[in-house]
């Protein structure tokens, strides 16, 4: 499970966290110290849920909850304040819960116990790739914004959200296979990108498309006869 703790506070912050790793040591725990820094951080990463300051030194934490409602619409939001005048508006912005400082820990347990329990049975969805025969790697789907073929079509580039790439010992078209059903579709015969990271959709040589993804400056065209399925499985 992977958590971002978002706090200007640097000691409410670590407390949190501190918590956090205490309750549940196998999570992935993330730290911003700013609405900025949180902005970046909901950039790079997906999340299953994102504990909250309402009121952070640069902008409100209503603010960085309406971005990550949007970008992870099933995230959980537990905003974490000192402000309970804010309950209001907390749940009108769907938050899953509400926390007040000083922590309990009691508390944390059981919101994390809760949040825990959506994810009892859920897939690690993670795929293997490898450059070579002593090197492999374990990256997660959610992770990467799209995959291209490379040289002679016998080997992939992979993108990640963070803009690292790795080169892989598989064919494009295995790719393709194996992520057809966890919202991965092929736009071109070079390119498979992951549905939930593209950005746009622009007129780009003559009458053909091409898309951008999330992280990413790359013009990525789209071939004519896949245009037609890629706006089918956007829903636009």
């Amino acid at each position: 499970m992977r958590i971002a703790v978002v706090d200007d506070e640097k000691n409410s912050r670590q407390e949190l966290i501190r918590l956090i790793r205490e309750i549940s040591p196998q999570s992935e725990v993330y730290e911003a110290g700013s609405g900025v820094q949180a902005m970046q951080l909901l950039e790079k990463k997906t999340f299953d849920f994102l504990f909250i300051d309402i009121r952070l030194g640069d902008m409100e934490g209503t603010t960085v909850a309406s971005l990550a409602r949007r970008l992870m619409p099933n995230a959980k939001i537990i905003f974490a304040t000192a402000y309970s005048e804010y309950a209001v508006t907390a749940f009108e912005l769907q938050a899953n819960d509400y926390i007040l400082k000083p922590y309990d820990p009691a508390r944390i347990r059981q919101i994390l116990s809760q949040v825990s329990s959506c994810f009892p049975e859920q897939e690690e969805l993670r795929i293997a790739i490898s450059s070579n025969q002593r090197h492999t790697l374990l990256l997660d789907l959610n992770e990467i914004t799209y995959i291209e073929s490379h040289g002679s079509g016998k080997r992939c580039i992979i993108h990640t959200l963070s803009g690292d790439e790795y080169s892989d010992n598989t064919a494009l078209g295995v790719y393709e296979e194996r992520l057809r059903n966890r919202r991965f579709y092929r736009i071109h015969k070079t390119c498979l990108v992951h549905l939930k990271y593209v950005q746009d959709i622009f007129p780009w040589s003559g009458s053909d498309f091409a898309l951008r993804v999330r992280g990413s400056a790359a013009e990525l065209p789209i071939g004519r006869d896949r245009l037609k399925g890629l706006r089918a499985n956007l829903h636009i």
